[in-house]
Protein backbone atom coordinates (compact mmCIF):
# COMPACT_ATOMS: atom_id res chain seq x y z
CA UNK A 1 0.00 0.00 0.00
CA UNK A 2 1.33 3.50 -1.10
CA UNK A 3 2.44 6.17 1.72
CA UNK A 4 4.84 8.80 3.06
CA UNK A 5 8.51 7.56 2.99
CA UNK A 6 9.82 7.39 6.99
CA UNK A 7 11.63 10.54 8.00
CA UNK A 8 15.47 9.40 7.52
CA UNK A 9 18.90 11.54 7.78
CA UNK A 10 19.24 11.43 4.64
CA UNK A 11 15.44 12.03 2.55
CA UNK A 12 14.65 8.08 0.95
CA UNK A 13 15.84 8.10 -2.76
CA UNK A 14 12.53 6.88 -4.12
CA UNK A 15 8.93 5.99 -3.20
CA UNK A 16 7.38 4.18 -0.03
CA UNK A 17 4.58 2.50 1.30
CA UNK A 18 4.03 -0.25 3.93
CA UNK A 19 3.31 -4.16 3.56
CA UNK A 20 0.72 -5.66 6.12
CA UNK A 21 1.03 -9.26 6.96
CA UNK A 22 0.32 -11.05 10.09
CA UNK A 23 2.52 -11.45 13.34
CA UNK A 24 2.05 -14.73 12.99
CA UNK A 25 1.32 -17.73 10.39
CA UNK A 26 1.44 -20.17 12.66
CA UNK A 27 -2.38 -21.26 13.85
CA UNK A 28 -1.84 -22.19 17.06
CA UNK A 29 -0.08 -18.97 18.46
CA UNK A 30 -1.74 -15.96 19.45
CA UNK A 31 -2.41 -13.63 16.59
CA UNK A 32 -2.40 -16.71 14.45
CA UNK A 33 -4.46 -16.65 10.72
CA UNK A 34 -6.79 -13.66 10.85
CA UNK A 35 -5.65 -12.37 14.09
CA UNK A 36 -3.01 -9.68 14.59
CA UNK A 37 -1.38 -7.99 11.85
CA UNK A 38 1.81 -6.13 11.67
CA UNK A 39 3.06 -2.82 8.57
CA UNK A 40 6.43 -3.22 7.36
CA UNK A 41 8.12 -0.27 5.51
CA UNK A 42 8.72 -0.78 2.08
CA UNK A 43 11.22 1.54 -0.08
CA UNK A 44 11.50 1.42 -3.90
CA UNK A 45 14.45 3.21 -4.87
CA UNK A 46 14.83 3.49 -9.11
CA UNK A 47 17.54 1.95 -10.96
CA UNK A 48 19.97 4.81 -12.16
CA UNK A 49 20.12 3.45 -15.68
CA UNK A 50 17.95 4.73 -18.21
CA UNK A 51 17.32 1.09 -19.46
CA UNK A 52 17.17 -1.08 -16.36
CA UNK A 53 17.40 -4.63 -16.27
CA UNK A 54 13.77 -6.36 -15.46
CA UNK A 55 14.87 -7.72 -12.24
CA UNK A 56 15.01 -6.03 -8.95
CA UNK A 57 17.06 -6.41 -6.08
CA UNK A 58 15.99 -6.69 -2.69
CA UNK A 59 17.75 -6.03 -0.06
CA UNK A 60 18.25 -7.97 3.62
CA UNK A 61 19.89 -5.98 6.11
CA UNK A 62 21.88 -7.13 8.51
CA UNK A 63 21.48 -7.63 12.63
CA UNK A 64 19.31 -9.04 13.13
CA UNK A 65 17.59 -5.97 14.52
CA UNK A 66 19.01 -3.33 11.74
CA UNK A 67 17.74 -0.44 10.28
CA UNK A 68 17.51 -1.27 6.65
CA UNK A 69 16.64 2.30 5.37
CA UNK A 70 19.49 3.75 7.16
CA UNK A 71 21.88 1.58 4.50
CA UNK A 72 20.24 2.75 2.04
CA UNK A 73 22.60 5.88 1.35
CA UNK A 74 25.70 2.85 1.61
CA UNK A 75 23.65 0.79 -1.09
CA UNK A 76 23.44 3.57 -3.80
CA UNK A 77 27.10 4.90 -3.39
CA UNK A 78 27.95 1.64 -4.26
CA UNK A 79 25.57 1.26 -7.27
CA UNK A 80 23.64 -1.70 -5.87
CA UNK A 81 20.45 0.36 -8.08
CA UNK A 82 22.93 1.49 -10.84
CA UNK A 83 20.93 -0.69 -13.37
CA UNK A 84 18.49 -2.76 -11.29
CA UNK A 85 15.43 -1.54 -9.20
CA UNK A 86 16.29 -1.31 -5.24
CA UNK A 87 13.45 -2.47 -2.93
CA UNK A 88 13.99 -2.43 0.39
CA UNK A 89 12.04 -3.34 3.54
CA UNK A 90 12.24 -2.78 7.35
CA UNK A 91 12.03 -6.32 8.90
CA UNK A 92 9.39 -7.34 11.44
CA UNK A 93 9.80 -5.73 14.86
CA UNK A 94 12.56 -2.84 13.36
CA UNK A 95 12.68 0.52 12.97
CA UNK A 96 9.87 2.10 10.71
CA UNK A 97 7.41 -0.93 11.19
CA UNK A 98 5.12 -1.36 13.40
CA UNK A 99 5.25 -2.67 16.26
CA UNK A 100 8.85 -1.56 16.24
CA UNK A 101 10.69 -4.17 19.05
CA UNK A 102 12.94 -0.94 20.24
CA UNK A 103 14.67 -1.21 23.61
CA UNK A 104 15.15 1.92 24.93
CA UNK A 105 15.89 0.36 28.36
CA UNK A 106 18.80 -1.74 26.56
CA UNK A 107 19.82 0.94 24.89
CA UNK A 108 20.09 3.24 28.33
CA UNK A 109 21.87 0.07 29.22
CA UNK A 110 24.46 0.46 27.09
CA UNK A 111 25.13 3.66 27.46
CA UNK A 112 26.06 3.56 30.76
CA UNK A 113 27.79 0.04 30.26
CA UNK A 114 31.10 1.71 29.02
CA UNK A 115 31.69 2.83 32.60
CA UNK A 116 31.30 -0.40 33.88
CA UNK A 117 33.57 -4.00 33.94
CA UNK A 118 32.35 -5.58 30.67
CA UNK A 119 32.28 -9.42 31.61
CA UNK A 120 31.34 -8.41 35.63
CA UNK A 121 28.64 -10.69 36.90
CA UNK A 122 27.19 -6.73 38.15
CA UNK A 123 27.51 -5.13 34.23
CA UNK A 124 25.51 -8.90 33.74
CA UNK A 125 22.45 -8.19 35.94
CA UNK A 126 21.71 -4.87 34.82
CA UNK A 127 21.47 -6.06 31.44
CA UNK A 128 19.33 -9.06 32.21
CA UNK A 129 17.22 -6.10 33.92
CA UNK A 130 16.82 -4.09 30.87
CA UNK A 131 15.75 -6.72 28.90
CA UNK A 132 12.92 -7.98 31.17
CA UNK A 133 11.67 -4.61 31.47
CA UNK A 134 11.75 -4.13 27.52
CA UNK A 135 10.40 -7.70 27.12
CA UNK A 136 7.27 -7.14 29.91
CA UNK A 137 6.65 -3.85 28.07
CA UNK A 138 6.61 -4.99 24.72
CA UNK A 139 4.21 -8.25 25.82
CA UNK A 140 2.26 -5.85 27.88
CA UNK A 141 1.56 -4.37 24.39
CA UNK A 142 0.37 -7.44 22.79
CA UNK A 143 3.41 -8.35 21.38
CA UNK A 144 4.13 -11.97 20.38
CA UNK A 145 7.66 -12.36 20.55
CA UNK A 146 8.04 -15.89 19.39
CA UNK A 147 6.36 -14.67 16.17
CA UNK A 148 9.97 -12.39 15.42
CA UNK A 149 11.66 -14.84 13.86
CA UNK A 150 13.49 -16.12 10.62
CA UNK A 151 10.71 -18.52 9.19
CA UNK A 152 8.53 -15.48 9.57
CA UNK A 153 10.68 -13.14 8.14
CA UNK A 154 11.56 -14.81 4.78
CA UNK A 155 7.54 -15.41 4.45
CA UNK A 156 7.58 -11.53 5.00
CA UNK A 157 9.78 -10.97 1.72
CA UNK A 158 8.10 -14.02 -0.26
CA UNK A 159 4.60 -11.71 0.35
CA UNK A 160 6.25 -8.78 -0.69
CA UNK A 161 7.41 -9.87 -4.04
CA UNK A 162 4.46 -11.16 -4.38
CA UNK A 163 2.36 -8.34 -3.41
CA UNK A 164 4.34 -5.62 -5.88
CA UNK A 165 4.17 -8.21 -8.61
CA UNK A 166 6.90 -8.95 -9.34
CA UNK A 167 7.99 -12.02 -11.77
CA UNK A 168 11.39 -12.48 -10.45
CA UNK A 169 14.01 -10.46 -8.84
CA UNK A 170 17.23 -10.88 -7.05
CA UNK A 171 18.22 -11.14 -3.21
CA UNK A 172 21.39 -9.11 -1.80
CA UNK A 173 21.67 -9.63 2.39
CA UNK A 174 24.77 -9.08 4.72
CA UNK A 175 25.47 -10.66 7.61
CA UNK A 176 21.81 -11.54 9.45
CA UNK A 177 20.65 -10.74 6.42
CA UNK A 178 22.62 -13.28 4.70
CA UNK A 179 21.16 -15.77 7.08
CA UNK A 180 17.46 -14.71 6.19
CA UNK A 181 18.69 -14.79 2.32
CA UNK A 182 19.42 -18.19 2.88
CA UNK A 183 16.39 -18.93 4.86
CA UNK A 184 14.28 -17.27 2.10
CA UNK A 185 15.67 -18.64 -0.78
CA UNK A 186 15.13 -22.96 1.26
CA UNK A 187 11.63 -21.73 2.19
CA UNK A 188 10.48 -19.76 -1.16
CA UNK A 189 12.58 -20.79 -4.23
CA UNK A 190 10.38 -19.60 -6.60
CA UNK A 191 10.76 -16.03 -7.97
CA UNK A 192 14.29 -15.69 -7.09
CA UNK A 193 16.74 -14.86 -10.07
CA UNK A 194 20.08 -14.89 -8.03
CA UNK A 195 21.15 -14.44 -4.22
CA UNK A 196 24.48 -12.65 -3.38
CA UNK A 197 25.27 -12.81 0.29
CA UNK A 198 27.63 -10.86 2.00
CA UNK A 199 29.61 -11.57 5.08
CA UNK A 200 28.30 -14.84 5.98
CA UNK A 201 26.23 -16.69 8.96
CA UNK A 202 25.16 -19.98 8.14
CA UNK A 203 21.93 -20.89 9.33
CA UNK A 204 23.28 -24.71 10.30
CA UNK A 205 25.62 -23.58 12.00
CA UNK A 206 25.71 -19.97 13.93
CA UNK A 207 25.57 -20.15 17.58
CA UNK A 208 27.27 -18.46 20.66
CA UNK A 209 30.30 -20.72 20.16
CA UNK A 210 30.88 -19.71 16.93
CA UNK A 211 31.70 -16.52 17.80
CA UNK A 212 34.82 -17.45 19.10
CA UNK A 213 35.77 -18.96 15.84
CA UNK A 214 35.01 -15.77 13.40
CA UNK A 215 36.71 -13.39 15.88
CA UNK A 216 40.18 -15.81 15.99
CA UNK A 217 39.34 -15.86 12.57
CA UNK A 218 39.31 -12.01 11.74
CA UNK A 219 41.60 -10.77 14.35
CA UNK A 220 44.56 -13.54 13.50
CA UNK A 221 44.14 -12.51 9.71
CA UNK A 222 45.04 -8.78 10.84
CA UNK A 223 47.84 -10.24 13.04
CA UNK A 224 49.35 -11.99 9.52
CA UNK A 225 48.38 -8.95 6.93
CA UNK A 226 50.66 -7.43 9.66
CA UNK A 227 53.35 -9.89 9.68
CA UNK A 228 53.18 -9.79 5.98
CA UNK A 229 54.38 -6.40 5.66
CA UNK A 230 57.99 -5.56 6.34
CA UNK A 231 57.54 -2.72 8.07
CA UNK A 232 54.52 -3.47 10.17
CA UNK A 233 56.52 -6.65 10.84
CA UNK A 234 59.55 -4.85 11.84
CA UNK A 235 57.80 -2.54 14.64
CA UNK A 236 55.22 -4.40 15.90
CA UNK A 237 56.83 -8.06 16.13
CA UNK A 238 54.42 -10.38 18.13
CA UNK A 239 51.02 -9.09 17.71
CA UNK A 240 49.30 -12.64 18.88
CA UNK A 241 51.38 -12.04 22.32
CA UNK A 242 51.19 -8.73 22.88
CA UNK A 243 47.21 -8.85 22.39
CA UNK A 244 47.28 -11.57 24.72
CA UNK A 245 49.34 -9.69 27.20
CA UNK A 246 46.67 -6.66 27.33
CA UNK A 247 43.67 -8.86 27.79
CA UNK A 248 45.20 -10.50 30.58
CA UNK A 249 46.39 -7.79 32.16
CA UNK A 250 43.25 -5.83 31.66
CA UNK A 251 40.95 -8.02 33.14
CA UNK A 252 43.00 -8.04 36.01
CA UNK A 253 43.69 -4.49 36.46
CA UNK A 254 40.83 -2.65 34.68
CA UNK A 255 41.92 0.82 33.36
CA UNK A 256 39.19 3.63 34.13
CA UNK A 257 39.99 6.56 31.76
CA UNK A 258 38.28 9.53 30.71
CA UNK A 259 37.68 9.89 26.78
CA UNK A 260 36.17 12.34 23.84
CA UNK A 261 33.53 10.10 22.02
CA UNK A 262 34.81 10.39 18.20
CA UNK A 263 31.98 12.31 17.28
CA UNK A 264 32.79 15.15 19.54
CA UNK A 265 30.96 16.18 22.70
CA UNK A 266 32.12 16.09 26.76
CA UNK A 267 34.22 13.24 27.49
CA UNK A 268 32.51 10.56 29.51
CA UNK A 269 34.28 7.88 31.70
CA UNK A 270 34.89 4.60 30.33
CA UNK A 271 36.35 1.26 31.97
CA UNK A 272 38.51 -1.07 29.47
CA UNK A 273 38.69 -4.81 30.90
CA UNK A 274 40.15 -7.54 28.90
CA UNK A 275 36.32 -8.08 27.71
CA UNK A 276 35.92 -4.93 26.84
CA UNK A 277 39.17 -4.71 24.46
CA UNK A 278 38.34 -8.28 22.83
CA UNK A 279 34.99 -6.88 22.17
CA UNK A 280 35.87 -3.42 20.51
CA UNK A 281 38.34 -5.79 18.48
CA UNK A 282 35.68 -8.08 17.36
CA UNK A 283 32.82 -4.63 16.40
CA UNK A 284 36.06 -3.69 14.65
CA UNK A 285 35.75 -0.24 16.38
CA UNK A 286 39.05 0.71 15.77
CA UNK A 287 40.08 1.01 11.93
CA UNK A 288 41.86 -2.50 11.22
CA UNK A 289 44.74 -0.65 9.90
CA UNK A 290 45.30 0.79 13.04
CA UNK A 291 44.76 -1.94 15.48
CA UNK A 292 48.56 -2.92 15.75
CA UNK A 293 49.63 1.05 16.45
CA UNK A 294 46.28 1.20 19.06
CA UNK A 295 47.52 -2.32 20.85
CA UNK A 296 51.48 -0.94 20.53
CA UNK A 297 50.33 2.07 22.54
CA UNK A 298 48.07 0.21 24.91
CA UNK A 299 51.29 -1.47 26.02
CA UNK A 300 52.78 1.12 26.80
CA UNK A 301 50.66 3.21 28.89
CA UNK A 302 48.45 5.16 25.75
CA UNK A 303 45.08 3.71 25.75
CA UNK A 304 43.65 6.80 23.85
CA UNK A 305 42.53 4.86 20.22
CA UNK A 306 40.56 2.10 22.45
CA UNK A 307 39.33 4.17 24.60
CA UNK A 308 37.99 7.02 22.38
CA UNK A 309 36.22 3.99 20.26
CA UNK A 310 34.45 2.46 24.05
CA UNK A 311 33.27 5.93 24.65
CA UNK A 312 31.53 6.15 21.18
CA UNK A 313 28.82 3.29 23.06
CA UNK A 314 27.88 6.71 25.05
CA UNK A 315 25.55 8.12 23.33
CA UNK A 316 23.66 5.37 21.00
CA UNK A 317 20.91 6.71 18.92
CA UNK A 318 17.83 5.43 21.32
CA UNK A 319 15.08 3.01 19.02
CA UNK A 320 17.25 2.66 16.04
CA UNK A 321 18.10 -1.03 16.72
CA UNK A 322 15.51 -3.31 17.34
CA UNK A 323 16.62 -5.43 20.46
CA UNK A 324 13.51 -7.53 20.77
CA UNK A 325 14.16 -8.85 17.34
CA UNK A 326 17.70 -9.22 18.13
CA UNK A 327 16.67 -10.99 21.32
CA UNK A 328 14.18 -13.06 19.68
CA UNK A 329 16.10 -14.27 16.90
CA UNK A 330 19.41 -14.94 18.82
CA UNK A 331 17.01 -16.74 22.20
CA UNK A 332 15.39 -19.07 19.52
CA UNK A 333 17.72 -19.74 16.58
CA UNK A 334 21.32 -19.67 18.40
CA UNK A 335 21.64 -20.13 21.89
CA UNK A 336 19.72 -23.60 22.43
CA UNK A 337 21.37 -26.39 22.08
CA UNK A 338 24.83 -25.12 23.40
CA UNK A 339 25.55 -24.80 27.41
CA UNK A 340 27.55 -22.11 28.72
CA UNK A 341 30.47 -24.52 29.30
CA UNK A 342 30.82 -25.48 25.51
CA UNK A 343 30.79 -21.55 25.06
CA UNK A 344 33.66 -21.39 27.14
CA UNK A 345 35.21 -24.33 25.36
CA UNK A 346 35.62 -22.77 21.93
CA UNK A 347 37.18 -19.36 23.62
CA UNK A 348 39.66 -21.81 25.17
CA UNK A 349 40.27 -23.82 21.86
CA UNK A 350 40.33 -20.11 19.85
CA UNK A 351 42.24 -18.23 22.19
CA UNK A 352 44.20 -20.13 25.14
CA UNK A 353 45.88 -18.05 28.10
CA UNK A 354 43.12 -15.72 27.88
CA UNK A 355 40.90 -15.51 31.65
CA UNK A 356 37.95 -17.66 31.25
CA UNK A 357 36.11 -14.39 32.28
CA UNK A 358 37.23 -12.89 28.89
CA UNK A 359 36.20 -16.36 27.31
CA UNK A 360 32.86 -17.23 29.16
CA UNK A 361 31.06 -13.81 27.32
CA UNK A 362 30.28 -14.63 23.59
CA UNK A 363 31.73 -11.23 21.37
CA UNK A 364 28.75 -8.58 21.31
CA UNK A 365 26.39 -10.83 22.99
CA UNK A 366 27.33 -10.83 26.49
CA UNK A 367 25.51 -12.43 28.91
CA UNK A 368 23.48 -14.22 26.52
CA UNK A 369 22.58 -17.07 28.60
CA UNK A 370 21.18 -14.93 31.23
CA UNK A 371 19.45 -12.60 28.83
CA UNK A 372 17.18 -15.58 27.01
CA UNK A 373 16.39 -17.41 30.00
CA UNK A 374 14.95 -14.00 30.85
CA UNK A 375 13.45 -13.57 27.22
CA UNK A 376 11.96 -16.91 27.60
CA UNK A 377 11.15 -17.54 23.73
CA UNK A 378 10.77 -20.90 22.13
CA UNK A 379 13.86 -23.22 20.89
CA UNK A 380 13.30 -22.86 17.13
CA UNK A 381 16.60 -24.48 16.23
CA UNK A 382 15.05 -28.11 15.19
CA UNK A 383 13.25 -25.98 12.07
CA UNK A 384 16.48 -23.02 11.55
CA UNK A 385 19.61 -24.47 11.68
CA UNK A 386 19.29 -26.44 8.09
CA UNK A 387 21.57 -25.86 5.60
CA UNK A 388 20.41 -24.37 1.94
CA UNK A 389 20.64 -26.11 -0.61
CA UNK A 390 19.77 -24.75 -4.07
CA UNK A 391 20.88 -24.39 -7.25
CA UNK A 392 20.24 -20.68 -7.77
CA UNK A 393 22.92 -18.85 -8.90
CA UNK A 394 24.78 -17.38 -5.89
CA UNK A 395 27.48 -14.69 -4.88
CA UNK A 396 29.29 -15.22 -1.24
CA UNK A 397 31.53 -12.87 -0.41
CA UNK A 398 33.55 -12.28 2.34
CA UNK A 399 35.97 -9.94 4.11
CA UNK A 400 39.38 -11.79 5.46
CA UNK A 401 39.74 -8.71 8.54
CA UNK A 402 35.85 -10.05 9.41
CA UNK A 403 35.81 -10.66 12.77
CA UNK A 404 32.00 -11.39 13.34
CA UNK A 405 31.10 -13.31 10.62
CA UNK A 406 34.79 -15.12 9.69
CA UNK A 407 35.98 -15.46 6.14
CA UNK A 408 35.86 -18.93 6.50
CA UNK A 409 32.07 -19.63 6.47
CA UNK A 410 31.87 -18.08 2.80
CA UNK A 411 33.45 -21.57 1.32
CA UNK A 412 31.71 -23.51 3.97
CA UNK A 413 27.90 -22.33 2.82
CA UNK A 414 28.70 -22.03 -1.13
CA UNK A 415 29.47 -25.65 -0.79
CA UNK A 416 25.51 -26.38 -0.70
CA UNK A 417 25.24 -23.52 -3.69
CA UNK A 418 25.87 -25.59 -6.47
CA UNK A 419 26.06 -22.51 -9.09
CA UNK A 420 28.18 -20.09 -6.72
CA UNK A 421 30.83 -18.06 -6.99
CA UNK A 422 32.87 -17.34 -3.69
CA UNK A 423 34.95 -14.15 -3.57
CA UNK A 424 37.72 -13.40 -0.52
CA UNK A 425 38.31 -9.63 -0.46
CA UNK A 426 41.26 -8.95 1.74
CA UNK A 427 41.74 -6.29 3.84
CA UNK A 428 38.50 -5.64 4.60
CA UNK A 429 36.11 -6.22 7.78
CA UNK A 430 32.11 -6.40 8.12
CA UNK A 431 29.98 -5.59 5.60
CA UNK A 432 32.35 -5.57 2.38
CA UNK A 433 30.34 -4.64 -0.88
CA UNK A 434 30.12 -0.82 0.99
CA UNK A 435 33.84 -1.12 1.59
CA UNK A 436 35.46 -2.45 -1.55
CA UNK A 437 35.15 -0.98 -5.24
CA UNK A 438 36.13 -4.29 -6.15
CA UNK A 439 33.22 -5.84 -4.75
CA UNK A 440 31.01 -3.33 -5.89
CA UNK A 441 32.41 -4.60 -9.41
CA UNK A 442 31.20 -7.94 -8.78
CA UNK A 443 28.44 -7.73 -7.18
CA UNK A 444 26.94 -5.39 -10.42
CA UNK A 445 29.36 -8.13 -12.75
CA UNK A 446 26.99 -10.84 -10.85
CA UNK A 447 23.78 -9.28 -11.51
CA UNK A 448 24.21 -9.07 -14.86
CA UNK A 449 25.25 -12.50 -15.33
CA UNK A 450 24.65 -14.79 -12.29
CA UNK A 451 26.42 -17.59 -13.51
CA UNK A 452 29.50 -15.96 -15.15
CA UNK A 453 30.60 -12.78 -12.92
CA UNK A 454 33.33 -11.26 -13.37
CA UNK A 455 36.10 -11.50 -10.28
CA UNK A 456 39.33 -10.33 -12.37
CA UNK A 457 39.90 -7.44 -9.93
CA UNK A 458 39.85 -9.60 -6.81
CA UNK A 459 43.09 -11.50 -8.10
CA UNK A 460 45.85 -7.63 -7.46
CA UNK A 461 44.21 -7.10 -4.45
CA UNK A 462 46.18 -6.78 -1.30
CA UNK A 463 45.82 -5.24 2.50
CA UNK A 464 46.28 -1.60 2.61
CA UNK A 465 49.06 -0.51 4.24
CA UNK A 466 49.34 -0.84 8.33
CA UNK A 467 49.49 2.40 10.47
CA UNK A 468 53.25 2.82 11.64
CA UNK A 469 52.83 4.86 14.81
CA UNK A 470 56.05 6.34 16.22
CA UNK A 471 58.82 4.35 18.47
CA UNK A 472 57.77 5.12 22.17
CA UNK A 473 59.56 7.34 24.23
CA UNK A 474 61.70 5.61 26.90
CA UNK A 475 62.19 7.17 30.47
Amino acid sequence: MPGPCPETPEPVPGRCGFLEVPESREPHEPGGRGGRTIRLAVAVVPAVSATPAAEPVVFMEGGPGGDAFGSIPFLVASGVNRDHELIVMAQRGTLHSRPSLACPEIDRFNATAVGLRYDAPSTGRLLVRAARECRDRLTADGVELSAYNTTENAADFADLRRALGIGRWNVYGYSYGTELALTYLRLHPEGIRSVAIDSVVPPQIVSLPWTWDSAREGIGAIFSACAAQPQCRDRYPDLPRTLTEQVRRLEAHPLTVSAQPPGGGAPVKVVLDGGALVNLLVANAVKAVDVPAALDELAHGNPERFARAQAAGAAPVIGEVAHGLTQSVACSEWVPGHSEADLLQAGRRAFPGWPDTVLAQAPQLPFEHDVCRAWNVPDRTAVQRVATRSSVPALVVSGSFDAKTGASWGPYTARTLSRSTTVLIPGIGHFVVPQSPCAQSVLASFLARPTAPDTACVAGLEPQPFTIAPEPETA
